[in-house]
C-alpha cells in the first residue's frame, strides 16, 4: 500500500525546545539500536575482518624490510680484493622478492667450515697455534623463506587476553560501519524534525547522497590512506635506526579512529548546502569566508587523524576540494526567490 502523506516522518510541524529533546532521545535510541545490531552482525564477521586490517600493516611491514634487505644488498662488498662475491645478482634477487613472494637476509659465513669442519679437540688449533679468526675469507650466502613466514613481519600480541579485546575492536568496527547509514539517518532525522515543511524537502534528497559521501570517506582512508601514513611512519622508524615491532591492539584503535574521521568529514558539502537552504549561511559568506573555512579544516582534520603529515593532508586537502564544491552547488543551484521570502516571513513570523 502507497504510503499516505500525512504518514511522512518530516511532515510534522516545527516544535517546541521539549519536543526537540524527546526527538533528540528517540533519535539516540534509534541510532545505538542500530549500533548495536550492527556490533552483534560484527562478532560473526570480526575474524576474517582482523585479518583483513592486518593487511596493510602487515603489507607495508613487509615492503620495509624488503627494501633494507635490497639495500644491504646493494651496500654489501667484498672485504679483500678478488674475495667473495655476491651468490645472486640483483636481477634474481628482485625475481625472487617480486614473482615468488620470497624474503631475505644476508649473512656472512667462512663457507670451508660448513663444508670441512675442524674436530671439536682440535677446533681454534692449527699445529698447536690458536688460529685467529679471518674476516676476510667470510663469503655472503642469503637466508631465504617466505615473506608470510618471515617473523620480522608478524604482529604481536603482548598478553592473552589481548587477542579477545581485538575481536571486540573488530566487531566494533564492522558495527560501526554497517550501522553508519542508519545514523545518519537518525540525524538527518532529529535536524528534519526542527525544520518547517518546505525545507524538509532537501533532507530525503541529502539522505543517500549523505551514505555515500561516508562510505567513500571510509573507503579512501582503508584503501589509499593507510599505506601511505604506514610508509611514512616506517621511515621515520628507520630514520631514527628503531625496528618497529607493531600491536595488532594499537592498529586497530588507529583503524577504528581515521576511517570515521574521514567518513564524518566527507560530509562537509552536504552540510553547507543544507545550511544554505534553510537560510542560516548564505552563498557570499562561503565564498569570502573561504580562508577561515581552510584553516578550521585543517585544525579539525589533525585533530582527527593521527601525529603525521599524510593523514592530515589526505584529509584536509579533500575536505578543501569539497568545501569549494559545496559553494559550487550553492552558487550553481541557488535556492528560488519565492523560497526565499517564504522562508524569511516563516522565521520572521515565528
Amino acid at each position: 500500500m502507497a504510503r499516505q502523506n500525512n504518514d511522512d516522518l518530516f511532515q510534522s510541524s516545527t516544535m517546541t525546545f521539549g519536543e526537540h529533546l524527546e526527538e533528540l532521545r528517540s533519535c539516540l535510541m534509534r541510532a545505538s539500536a542500530g549500533l548495536f545490531f550492527g556490533v552483534l552482525i560484527g562478532f560473526f564477521v570480526a575474524r576474517p575482518v582482523v585479518h583483513l586490517i592486518e593487511q596493510p600493516l602487515r603489507r607495508a611491514l613487509g615492503n620495509y624490510y624488503i627494501e633494507r634487505s635490497l639495500e644491504a644488498f646493494d651496500e654489501w662488498k667484498p672485504r679483500v680484493a678478488n674475495g667473495p662475491a655476491l651468490p645472486y645478482t640483483r636481477f634474481e634477487v628482485e625475481d625472487a622478492v617480486e614473482r615468488y613472494g620470497m624474503s631475505f637476509d644476508l649473512r656472512e659465513i667462512h663457507t670451508d667450515r660448513i663444508l670441512k669442519p675442524i674436530p671439536h679437540s682440535d677446533a681454534g688449533l692449527q699445529e698447536g697455534v690458536p688460529t685467529p679468526f679471518d674476516p676476510a675469507t667470510l663469503a655472503p650466502v642469503l637466508l631465504w623463506q617466505p615473506l608470510s613466514r618471515d617473523s620480522r613481519v608478524s604482529i604481536t600480541t603482548l598478553s592473552a587476553q589481548e587477542a579477545f579485546g581485538i575481536y571486540v575492536k573488530a566487531a566494533l568496527l564492522v558495527g560501526v560501519v554497517l550501522a553508519g547509514p542508519w545514523i545518519i539517518y537518525q540525524l538527518w532525522t532529529f535536524v528534519a524534525a526542527g525544520l518547517y515543511p518546505h525545507e524538509k524537502h532537501w533532507v530525503h534528497l541529502f539522505l543517500p547522497i549523505s551514505t555515500g559521501l561516508f562510505l567513500a570517506g571510509v573507503g579512501l582512508a582503508f584503501f589509499f590512506v593507510f599505506d601511505f601514513v604506514l610508509q611514512y611512519l616506517l621511515a621515520f622508524n628507520e630514520w631514527l635506526g628503531l625496528d618497529p615491532d607493531p600491536r595488532i591492539s594499537e592498529w586497530l584503535g588507529f583503524v577504528l579512529i581515521l576511517p570515521i574521521g574521514f567518513g564524518l568529514g566527507f560530509q562537509l558539502p552536504l552540510v553547507m548546502l543544507f545550511l544554505e537552504r534553510v537560510g542560516i549561511f548564505d552563498v557570499e559568506t562561503y565564498a569570502t569566508g573561504w580562508r577561515v573555512a581552510v584553516i578550521v579544516i585543517f585544525v579539525v582534520s589533525a585533530i582527527l587523524t593521527p601525529a603525521d603529515p599524510y593523514s592530515l593532508l589526505f584529509l584536509a586537502l579533500p575536505l578543501c576540494v569539497l568545501y569549494f564544491g559545496g559553494l559550487g552547488i550553492c552558487r550553481w543551484f541557488p535556492r528560488d526567490a519565492s523560497e526565499n521570502s517564504r522562508s524569511l516571513s516563516t522565521r520572521k513570523a515565528t
